[in-house]
């Protein structure tokens, strides 16, 4: 192993067993909080009857889409077993394993959480929150955990970072299935239910006699649970696996340190993480999203000093400064997203005054926020690399980047957070609970609304800073000095990388139009077809649209997947490691931008119909024109939108392991 090389190996070995104990204590946190979230009260038998309809449909979808990922996932191990040997192989299916356990545990702990958060409504506001909030930091915890074991136990049994490289891909190949595959759910699922019951039938969001509901409150686990999860584990793991390659250029510098200071930065942040929880507290009055800044800014806060120790002590003073980029990109990164998402600011109110004059004019504004949001990230992102460039050199980008995402656990939680107010919502009005109940799991599933929003953006800014890194890591492995774009295949090569995003987010939304067109069909015709079903006297056939929406997701996630996969590899072998290199950058480029407009405007859109129903003008016109416009925002912001920058690094990844085929 590296680390016997040093005087010192002790120090070494001293700072892996940090790790591995880290990694276990996070796992064991996530357990408890999985734990004390089971022991809350579930409520009537009424809300028990759904919530096991969500659960159960939940299952049955993961179960089905495992075992296509499985399927795909082994022949691509043999594939890179045979042409690079059984490191790569091996660590590419432990990297599938864990990314799907971390996209499972996020669904099951979400699955529990969503009923018990419904039946705290009714007693108080908080005790809602801190159940939903706590279902979702299981997740979050259980994937750092995860993370961070699986890299510590593969480079003690490798030695090589180079040599886990297929440990990042493997979790890269499996959360763009799993959110895509998610997404396409969901979305179909959701824009279904609302065209028809709330456009046509002006029933409510969440109405009992709504066909496609179930499939709705089912979707929200396996896209926003179960494939952020898988999502948001392969990001951390991605970079922590680049900035340890990186690491190895900077040995001379650095020594041992420079490797393994990821790891020891990622326990810092579950630790932060872990002293967050106890901020997350609101009063009956309050807006929640108070209570998740105070969380967000400890965790931060506490990041920010356990830095300054490892920075200073690790490298040197002046790394502590890139360090602080990537923390504040971060912070700034949320409050932005934040401000073009939730009520009450202009954006969000914008579209919703163009609703007053009809769908088109909520559209066309929706779009122009969209776009507009994307400036300010990309700003902040720009001058983050750029600090820690200058105070760091290049390696002080691997550090910013750790900044950046020592935060991850905390954001992975207000990410959880959302689709469990928001399955508590659909079983409080489908059991008939209380108006006063109601009115609070609307507030609960408005904010889950924002921090949905804040978590992809947070996502898509780790991507961008993070795809710096992995370029980085790519020339050192590649053995390129630079990169000339005067040459045609270079060229041609940064022109296919930017187009790929765009042919991939056509694919996403086809399929959630195909998935939809479908479910509206078939909700239309059991209001049509089954005698009392509008009246409330006869149940609907909840099955039939969940199994619409499998088969359709499943069918439709696996053509956008594989072109990601072998785009690169295909312009690699063609044109070559110089060329391969320009196609990682566009597609970085245009991936990035593309998913800021479509996570922020769909999340937008979104909120704006929140606040008419917030507002208790459900079934108005204007709020007929802000469902269509949410339907539209739909699929960007939950299918395309966060399955994109899952895209920008499982590009860079796959790139890595390739790279003997591209010279």
């Amino acid at each position: 192993m590296i680390f016997h090389e040093q005087d010192d190996p002790l120090n070494g070995e001293t700072m892996i067993e940090i790790a591995i104990a880290t990694g276990i204590i996070s796992i064991l946190a996530s357990l408890f909080l999985a734990w004390h979230v089971n022991r809350q009260p579930k409520g009537s038998p009424k809300m028990n009857e759904i919530a096991d309809a969500i659960r159960t449909g939940a299952y049955a979808f993961l179960k089905r889409q495992y075992t296509t990922i499985a399927a795909i996932a082994l022949v691509v191990a043999a594939l890179l077993y045979y042409v690079f040997g059984w490191h790569t192989g091996v660590s590419f299916v432990l990297g599938v394993i864990a990314s799907l356990i971390a996209g499972f545990i996020g669904m099951d702990v979400a699955t529990r959480a969503n009923i018990r958060t419904a039946n705290a409504a009714r007693k108080g506001l908080n005790k809602s929150l801190r159940i939903s909030f706590l279902g979702g930091m299981a997740m979050g915890l259980a994937v750092m955990g995860l993370s961070l074991l699986g890299i510590s136990l593969l480079y003690i049994w490798f030695g090589d970072p180079k040599l886990i490289v297929g440990f990042g891909f493997g979790a890269s190949f499996a959360a763009l299935f799993a959110q895509l595959g998610g997404g396409i759910y969901t979305k179909g699922a959701d824009v279904g239910a609302d065209l028809v019951g709330k456009v046509e039938k002006n029933i409510p969001e969440d109405d009992p006699r709504n066909p496609a509901v179930i499939a709705d409150l089912v979707g929200d686990n396996v896209g926003d649970e179960a494939g952020r999860g898988a999502d948001l584990f392969e990001s951390i793991t991605a970079e922590n696996i680049g900035a340890m390659i990186l690491g190895l250029a900077f040995f001379p510098q650095f020594g041992i340190n420079g490797v393994l200071f990821p790891l020891l930065a990622r326990s810092a942040g579950i630790y932060a993480t872990i002293v967050g929880i106890f901020f997350v507290n609101v009063k009956e009055n309050e807006d929640p999203m108070k209570a998740m800044r105070t969380g967000l800014a400890v965790t931060t806060i506490v990041a920010a000093v356990a830095f300054y120790f490892l920075v200073t002590n690790m490298l040197t003073f002046n790394l502590y400064y890139s360090a602080l980029a990537g923390l504040v990109a971060a912070l700034l990164i949320g409050y932005i997203t934040e401000y073009y998402t939730s009520r009450g600011y202009r954006p969000v109110e914008s579209i919703a005054k163009s609703s007053e004059t009809g769908p088109a004019t909520n559209i066309i504004t929706g779009i122009s926020v969209g776009m507009e949001s994307a400036v300010l990230p990309i700003i902040v992102i720009s001058v983050a690399i750029l600090v820690a460039y200058i105070t760091g050199g290049l390696y002080g980008t691997a550090v910013a980047t750790m900044g950046m995402l020592a935060t991850t656990g905390f954001v992975l939680a207000m990410d959880g957070f959302g689709p469990i107010t928001d399955n508590a919502g659909g079983i409080a009005e489908m059991s008939n609970l209380e108006k006063a109940t109601r009115k609070r799991t609307d507030i609960l599933d408005s904010t889950g609304n924002t921090t949905k929003a804040l978590t992809k953006g947070y996502a898509m800014g780790v991507a961008a800073l993070s795809a710096f890194l992995l370029f980085s890591a790519y020339f050192e492995v590649a053995n390129l000095a630079v990169i000339d774009v005067a040459k045609p295949s270079v060229f041609v090569g940064a022109f296919l990388g930017a187009l790929l995003p765009f042919a991939f987010s056509s694919l996403a939304i086809r399929a959630v139009g195909n998935t939809a067109f479908e479910m509206v069909k078939e909700v239309r015709r059991q209001f049509r077809t089954i005698p009392g079903l509008m009246q409330g006297k006869t149940k609907p056939d909840y099955a039939k649209c969940v199994d619409i929406s499998v088969r359709s997701s499943l069918k439709e996630m696996v053509l956008p997947s594989l072109l990601v996969v072998a785009a690169p590899v295909a312009v690699g072998m063609l044109l070559k490691a110089e060329a391969a290199g320009a196609f990682l950058i566009g597609a970085t480029i245009s991936g990035v931008l593309l998913a800021m407009m479509m996570n922020n405007g769909g999340g937008a859109w979104d909120n704006a119909k929140k606040t008419f129903e917030i507002a208790g003008k459900k079934g108005s016109e204007a709020h007929k024109a802000a469902v269509v416009g949410d339907t539209v925002g739909d699929p960007l912001k939950d299918t395309a939108g966060p399955s994109l920058h899952v895209l920008v690094k499982l590009l860079n990844t796959l790139s890595l392991i390739f790279i003997p085929l591209f010279l």
